[in-house]
Formats: structure tokens, C-alpha cells, sequence
């Protein structure tokens, strides 16, 4: 069972407001104080402190807020574990390249294998699902892109090809050309906190450029429309392999790549550090 003083610690992290801790938990707010006192005076540190109005975590408070958020989680899944005839549940998280053209396999794998089993599936961009990570909604993540390896564990679960995508009958289709080559290009790119937006901006990057090289980008979060308007001759985008399969097989798609920027990505099972689950519920999904 979780010390309720580290339960009032991880209210107070997410509100970042004493009253609003006090609340949400049903005490009184010199009950939430008493509490976070006792564990900085445990620890010997302060874990907040005020930037004029505004209540800031310390880097202890940091610290120990990626601790307890571990220790959290597995509290609660314990307890679910320990319930009488409890069954199975699994909360997956997962970016959408993933959610909507990699992962329906696995999941009728696991629902067949688990026919008790409660299991969810949020299909979201990597900084959602991240965040839903930390406040203890899902088990664990399937997430494309960049993220801070230092802040979860982390398991390769597949490389992917990424590339260029434009009408069959475009300039760029079939080539391997040179960044220069899309000046005047429209972009249509998936939304920031996107794996996929990540990963053509690092790239990017990586020859010193940015977005704003760029006259016109479109952000569009769904896959189906960003094929379409590219399909139609209304601009180029990026898309990992199998987003793109089947319009490429069917030719109403064209691949190009970039041939000065390499790309690839990979995709990442996730979960909070220290999860002492992860083990079997990666298993399930594999």
C-alpha cells in the first residue's frame, strides 16, 4: 500500500496548487501541508518552492516525483492483482502509426488468448500518450519518434522505413532527391508531439534546416486526409512504411526519399521505471 503522504506528494505534482490537492484528496489544506513538510524533513530537501505566485517542483521534488510515480502504479496494480478472481486488465497505449496500421494483430492475439482479460487501447500522438503514462492511465506505450530514454524504460519493439510521400504523377515520384528540391513543396504534416512530424524534423535538423524553411505547411492529424490532399496533388508529406503500404501497392501513392537526410524510425515499447509488470504485459503484445 502507497503511503498517503506520497499519494498527497503526486496530487500536489499534478494540481501544483495546495487547495486544489486538498480537494481532489478530501482533507484539509494544512493536513496536504503537514504532509509534504514531513517528507521534505524526511528527506532533507525541499521538494517546492514559489516563483513569485507560482509553486515550482525543486530538482529533488523532480526526482523523487519519477520515483513515486513508479511505486504508485505498481501499488495499484498489486491490488488488482490481489483482488479475488480479479482478471486480467491492460491499458495500452499507442502512437498512431502504430494504433491504426501495426498493432491490430497483436491485439485480437491477446483478446483470443484472454478472452476475461479488460483491455483498452488509446490511440493518441507520443506526448499524449507519454502523459498518460506518467499520471497512471496506461500500462505501458507503444510510441514512435524521440522521447527522454532517461525518464522511462524503454524496449525496441521494430524499425520502420520512413519516406516521402506525393501524387504518382509529381516530380518528385520514384526519385531520391535533394532537400533543396522541395523548396516550394506544400508540407502536410501530422501535428507537434507527433512521432511522425518528429522524426522529418530531426532530420531536418540534421542539415541545419527547420519547418520554417518552408512556405507552406499544413498540419492535418489524420492519416487518412494527409494521403488523400497528397494523393490529389495538393502537397508532399512524410509517412513511415506502413501507413503508406497500401496506396503504394495500389499506385495512387508515390514513395520518394531525400537523399542527403536518411530516415528512418523506430518504435518503442515504454513504460514507467521500475514497473515491475512490464515484463508480462510486453510479453502479451509482442
Amino acid at each position: 500500500m502507497l503511503d498517503p503522504r506520497w499519494n498527497t506528494f503526486l496530487t500536489l505534482c499534478e494540481t501544483m496548487n495546495y487547495t486544489r490537492a486538498a480537494e481532489r484528496l478530501c482533507l484539509t489544506q494544512p493536513a496536504v501541508t503537514h504532509h509534504i513538510h514531513y517528507l521534505e524533513a524526511h528527506y532533507g530537501c525541499r521538494l517546492f518552492s514559489y516563483e513569485g505566485k507560482v509553486l515550482r517542483l525543486t530538482e529533488a521534488g523532480v526526482r523523487l516525483r519519477e520515483f513515486t510515480r513508479s511505486m504508485a502504479y505498481n501499488s495499484r496494480k498489486i491490488e488488482t492483482v490481489m483482488a479475488a478472481a480479479a482478471p486480467i486488465s491492460l491499458r495500452v497505449g499507442a502512437s498512431k502509426t502504430i494504433g491504426e496500421y501495426v498493432i491490430a494483430p497483436q491485439v485480437e492475439r491477446f483478446l483470443r488468448s484472454q478472452p476475461e482479460a479488460s483491455f483498452s487501447l488509446l490511440v493518441d500522438n507520443t506526448q499524449v500518450l507519454l502523459q498518460a503514462l506518467e499520471e497512471g492511465r496506461l500500462d505501458f506505450a507503444l510510441v514512435e519518434g524521440y522521447f527522454d530514454r532517461s525518464r522511462y524504460d524503454a524496449r525496441l519493439y521494430r524499425q520502420e522505413a520512413f519516406f516521402g510521400v506525393c501524387a504518382p504523377d509529381h516530380r518528385l515520384a520514384g526519385r531520391a532527391v535533394a532537400l533543396d528540391e522541395l523548396a516550394g513543396e506544400r508540407l502536410i504534416l501530422r501535428e507537434p508531439g507527433s512521432g511522425t512530424r518528429a522524426i522529418f524534423e530531426e532530420g531536418l535538423h540534421r542539415r541545419n534546416c527547420s519547418l520554417d524553411s518552408f512556405p507552406g505547411v499544413v498540419t492535418i492529424s489524420d492519416f487518412s486526409t494527409i494521403k488523400s490532399l497528397v494523393a490529389n496533388g495538393l502537397g508532399i508529406s512524410f509517412l513511415y512504411a506502413p501507413v503508406a503500404a497500401r496506396e503504394l501497392t495500389a499506385g495512387t501513392l508515390a514513395r520518394f526519399d531525400l537523399a542527403e537526410i536518411p530516415m528512418s524510425g523506430s518504435f518503442h515499447f515504454v513504460c514507467l521505471k521500475d514497473n515491475l509488470f512490464a515484463a508480462n504485459w510486453i510479453h502479451w503484445m509482442e
